[in-house]
């Protein structure tokens, strides 16, 4: 039995043995579970005794919802998740024909979860195809419920595509050919303030250099220009005392960064891809619509051992949803192959979240151990010389085991 996580004044309010909502997942997704859990527990027993501990509570999503309950997103999953306020999630699918787009998206737009956050950083011995793979510490806020992934388009030819393009043709004096497919992409003032508002707090909170709002502003400039011109409004009416902007920084302090001060600066999406490669270290927190975000998050997981590597949440503003940022996977279902890392790294998300910070920092330090001794899955182990294959329950146990020596 275990108790719900409250929140207060904006505060949560964790007892000594919360219950946290887990959805398994589809494919791979029971065998990274599985790994995670042995991994998250024993971290929590070493760090705290008998005094802590985790009462896991399953709901169901995915082909398992389906099978149990129904719907691949049962109406009782989602209200455990609002009534527990934390999460941790595997691998979702969406098979064909299911009415929903994407059930990642679904989870993350129902709940009004509208800031996915991505840290990526570099962990010792991982294989990386830069040089400097060591240089990587970003943390990447990707709102999560406008721009492209709104859903809102239609189908060449459709009687609503016929429509729109008359409408533009006569109303608005723009011309769309008749054999094209027209989707809309919303970005508002207020999903996007309160997507900033989250990266400069953090960045403050955690004392981050610089955020970056990254945006393709100068083509269009009234939907991703306007996410850059109301990011710095909202960073000089709230957080005036705790950043500069980057004109102000060379302006007024010959680019030295006063002590406790965060910049504020912006750069062109596409200049940003190659910036992340060629001048890594400049950046810290970025912010990003949502198909920016998408694609900045992948190449700079890239740069650090690919998304098997790659924790994520999802958060609104009180309720957090921890993920494995890959997919499903089910090439490799059941065989007790893939790497549990993403899903492991999410849990120790969580665990930071809900201020366990010493079972956390346990996972970590036994995990960078567990790769610097080349004990890996296939997926790292194909990329390292000398590299022992690891089976999902085997790096693990290998994780568990390295925990009585860094503890």
């Amino acid at each position: 039995m275990g108790e719900k996580i409250t929140v207060e004044a904006g505060v949560l309010r964790v007892p000594e043995n919360p219950i946290i909502p887990f959805i398994e997942g589809d494919g791979i997704g029971p065998d990274i579970w599985k790994a995670t859990k042995m991994v998250l527990d024993e971290a929590v027993y070493r760090a705290y005794g008998q005094e802590r501990r985790i009462a896991w509570l399953e709901v169901l999503a995915g082909q398992k919802g389906l099978e149990h309950a129904g719907s691949l997103l049962p109406d009782e999953t989602l209200d455990a998740i609002r009534i527990h306020l934390v999460a941790l999630k595997g691998p979702l699918g969406t098979p064909v024909g299911s009415g929903f787009r994407s059930l990642n998206v679904a989870i993350r737009q129902i709940l009004d979860l509208y800031a996915c956050v991505r840290p990526v950083r570099w962990y010792r011995g991982v294989p990386s195809p830069v040089k400097n793979p060591e240089q990587v510490n970003l943390v990447i806020f990707r709102e999560n419920t406008e721009d492209v992934y709104a859903g809102i388009e239609w189908k060449k030819g459709s009687p609503e595509v016929l429509k729109l393009i008359s409408f533009l043709r006569q109303e608005l004096g723009v011309e769309v050919t008749e054999d094209s497919g027209l989707g809309i992409k919303p970005i508002s003032e207020r999903a996007s303030k309160r997507l900033v508002r989250a990266a400069i707090r953090y960045a403050v909170e955690n004392g981050r250099r610089s955020v970056t709002l990254v945006h393709k502003g100068n083509i269009m400039k009234f939907t991703e220009g306007a996410f850059c011109e109301w990011g710095y409004q909202l960073a000089r009416e709230e957080f005036r005392n705790a950043v500069i902007t980057e004109e102000e920084l060379w302006r007024d302090h010959a680019g030295v960064l006063p002590e406790g001060a965060v910049v504020i600066k912006d750069r062109i999406a596409d200049n940003m891809l190659q910036q992340l490669l060629t001048r890594t270290s400049d950046y810290d927190v970025l912010a990003l619509p949502n198909l920016n975000g998408d694609y900045l998050s992948d190449a700079a997981a890239a740069q650090v051992g690919g998304l098997g590597m790659a924790p994520g949440a999802n958060f609104g503003d009180t309720i957090a949803v921890f993920e494995a940022t890959h997919g499903s996977a089910p090439k490799y279902a059941g065989q007790d192959k893939a790497n549990p890392s993403s899903l492991i790294l999410s849990g120790v998300m969580l665990l930071e979240h809900i201020g366990w910070k010493e079972a956390a920092a346990l996972v970590v330090n036994s995990l960078e151990m567990t790769i610097e001794e080349r004990r890996v899955t296939y997926d790292l182990a194909r990329n390292m010389e000398g590299a022992q294959e690891l089976k999902t329950s085997e790096f693990a146990e290998a994780l568990v085991s390295n925990m009585a020596k860094v503890s």
